[in-house]
């Protein structure tokens, strides 16, 4: 899926807002769940995006970890932009190593995405507002205003990410996904 996104999203205008067709979406996932083979390929692009957004949507606790959601919460609020990228880090240590592995990816994908927005309508905020919901959520529901809020802020965080991802992950992640 991510190498999908990788190849197509960046010349894709829309996409992560554009939705996929439920139907399409909802019998691929159930293909997918039971094992069977799927070529995603011959598939709508906004299939695949749809179907990443709800994958991401079903890790237990979050990708970012609703433990340590508060924190998350607040790193926007702290210091300066090094200051950010320090608190981020150490975050992200925090995180089980395959959640890790897979931030990397979504960044990697998000950043080609981010530097070909002139194309594809899809800046660092436009993309922030469609995947941060799929990266972190409260570890209890609450009220609208406050889940309003909340989705404010992790937002900001996630736009912030994908502007500063090569400094928060590494150079590296602009070439993850080697020469496709």
């Amino acid at each position: 899926m991510l190498s999908l996104l990788y190849q197509e999203g960046p010349s894709t205008e829309g996409i992560f807002r554009r939705s996929g067709s439920a139907k399409t979406c909802k019998e691929l996932k159930e293909k997918l769940d039971s094992g069977a083979e799927v070529d995603l390929a011959c598939e709508s692009i906004f299939v695949t995006a749809s179907l990443f957004k709800d994958f991401l949507r079903n890790i237990p606790g979050s990708i970012l970890s609703s433990q340590l959601c508060d924190k998350w919460v607040s790193v926007m609020d702290q210091g300066n932009n090094e200051e950010k990228i320090k608190n981020i880090q150490r975050l992200i240590e925090q995180l089980p190593r395959a959640n890790v592995v897979l931030l990397r990816y979504i960044f990697g994908v998000l950043h080609g995405i981010e530097m070909r927005s002139e194309e594809n309508q899809m800046n660092a905020f436009n993309l922030a507002i469609c995947i941060a919901p799929s990266l972190l959520w409260p570890p209890v529901s609450s009220t609208p205003d406050i889940e309003s809020e909340f989705t404010k802020k992790i937002s900001s965080l996630v736009q912030f990410l994908t502007e500063n991802c090569c400094r928060i992950f590494g150079e590296e992640i602009t070439s993850l996904f080697g020469e496709i």
